[in-house]
């Protein structure tokens, strides 16, 4: 379940102008909406590596509801998809063409149809030294067993910018990889009240372009008070960023701890 983008808007407006410290734009929140949402995505990855230390030495919690390797990556679900690359033949590679922002590549399947049987095979990353290397060799060549692949970027064509490219040896009829993607950025959208106000323009809305923070429901308060932290650098107000920092320091002792 996504957190509301008008939900914490609201939270932090009330936080801040309680005692008339200030005022956040909704332009202003929105880029910092977008800040914080990517900081507490980024922050899942080292946390599941610290909390899968912990499984290996058998001190974390396994108890159903309270293992936090789990929870991480349940909060990595909505994220993750199995997704289909598009071949560019003039870069002999394979490109994502598809909506969103790709953040992490997992399990990279090739599949190799004009063969009988059809090979559906796990593919290798390497770096590209070690593509050079293994496909250069008699002894190591890949099949479609055993394919390899490794990254780097290209200008596709159609496009002006340079893009993840994916190349693979052999080169498979059809590319699919499990795939994390970025959130997508949180949007407070308004329209302009008879007395000048700012107006909430609703998500689902015909011609809203609000969007929801698609991090866990479970975060609200991490966006709250992160934001917070901003906002207080902004109207330049430390009080608020004391305040803000104490609370997300000590709600990340209690989760780690």
């Amino acid at each position: 379940m996504a957190v509301s983008v008008n939900t914490v808007y609201q939270t932090v407006l009330y936080i801040i102008n309680k005692e008339q410290r200030g005022y956040i734009t909704p332009s202003e929140f929105s880029s910092l909406a977008t800040q914080v949402q990517s900081e507490i995505f980024g922050t899942y990855f080292p946390d599941g590596n610290q909390v899968n230390r912990q499984n290996q030495s058998n001190t974390q919690n396994d108890t159903e509801f309270f293992n936090m390797f789990k929870d991480i990556a349940y909060k990595l679900y909505p994220f993750e998809k199995d997704t289909a690359f598009s071949y560019d033949a003039t870069n002999d590679g394979f490109y994502y063409a598809g909506l969103g922002i790709l953040y992490k590549l997992g399990e990279i399947i090739s599949t190799y149809n004009t063969l009988n049987p059809t090979y559906n095979s796990i593919t290798q990353l390497a770096t590209k030294s070690d593509y050079s290397e293994i496909t250069r060799s008699k002894l190591t060549t890949p099949t479609v067993s055993y394919p390899i692949a490794y990254t780097t970027n290209a200008i596709i064509a159609g496009s002006t910018t340079s893009q993840l490219l994916i190349k693979i040896s052999p080169t498979p009829n059809v590319l699919n990889i499990n795939c994390l993607f970025k959130p997508t950025d949180p949007v407070w959208d308004f329209t302009v009240g008879a007395l000048g106000q700012f107006l909430f323009n609703p998500v689902g809305n015909a011609g809203s372009s609000s969007v929801d923070f698609e991090l866990d429901v479970s975060e609200k308060n991490n966006l709250v008070t992160n934001i917070l932290k901003y906002c207080g650098i902004i109207i330049n107000d430390p009080t608020i960023i004391q305040v803000a920092e104490q609370e997300s320091q000590q709600a990340s002792i209690n989760a780690k701890s």
